[in-house]
């Protein structure tokens, strides 16, 4: 399957905005968009082009995508799934994408980022409502549990990552329980609680045309 290898701070930097990709290292000054606010390669700091309606939500799509760590296979699978629902586009395709199996880990901060999340979930150190699960595109629902497997709860990275998660903060439709490495999906989010800088109604423009 198709991944992306290169450093992952340059997509930060073309973005503009802060992808929270490398986990702790975002949150302190050795962060790529504090010590260098600019797009990354050799005109990265030239001037800026006058930019097209096209270009603003091809960004838009980047920007949500690269946040996920998906490939364009993937997220476009997403939006037709979205696209199929009987919501309203733009929402369901970030309610999608908050139900993988990867993000639900990092939210509830059993890993410091996304990768991190899909990297551990591979080497089968998780349990959702107690069965094994070692698929990241695995979608999450209310009322489900995630812990770290009993072996697994004596490494040192899962403590970690839980005081991390603990510093940045729980969304209100989970609950973490450190002591026993559990964490709960009280329920699915609203499109008002998810606050990632992202307008999905330009993603639809953009793949509805």
């Amino acid at each position: 399957m198709a991944r992306y290898t290169d450093p992952v701070c340059r997509l930060c930097r073309r973005e503009g905005i802060k992808l929270f990709l490398k986990g702790e290292r975002c949150y302190t000054d050795k962060c790529a968009i504090e010590r260098r606010n600019y797009a990354p390669g050799q005109h990265g700091q030239g001037r800026r082009r006058k930019i097209s309606e096209y270009a603003v939500q091809l960004r838009e799509k980047q920007r949500l995508k690269r946040m996920y760590g998906l490939m364009e296979k993937q997220f476009r699978k997403y939006f037709d799934m979205a696209e199929n629902s009987k919501d309203v586009t733009g929402p369901a395709l970030l309610i999608l994408l908050e139900r993988r199996f990867d993000n639900m880990v990092y939210r509830l901060g059993m890993a410091g980022s996304r990768a991190e999340a899909r990297q551990l979930i591979l080497h089968r150190h998780f349990m959702v409502n107690g069965k094994r699960v070692n698929i990241p595109s695995y979608l999450i629902s209310s009322g489900d549990e995630i812990t770290v497997t009993e072996r697994s709860q004596k490494k040192e990275v899962f403590r970690k990552s839980l005081e991390l998660g603990q510093r940045r903060g729980l969304p209100a439709w989970l609950t973490v329980d450190p002591e026993k490495f559990a964490g709960k999906i009280m329920k699915l989010p609203e499109r008002e609680e998810l606050t990632m800088p992202v307008n999905e109604r330009l993603i639809v423009e953009l793949y509805s045309k």
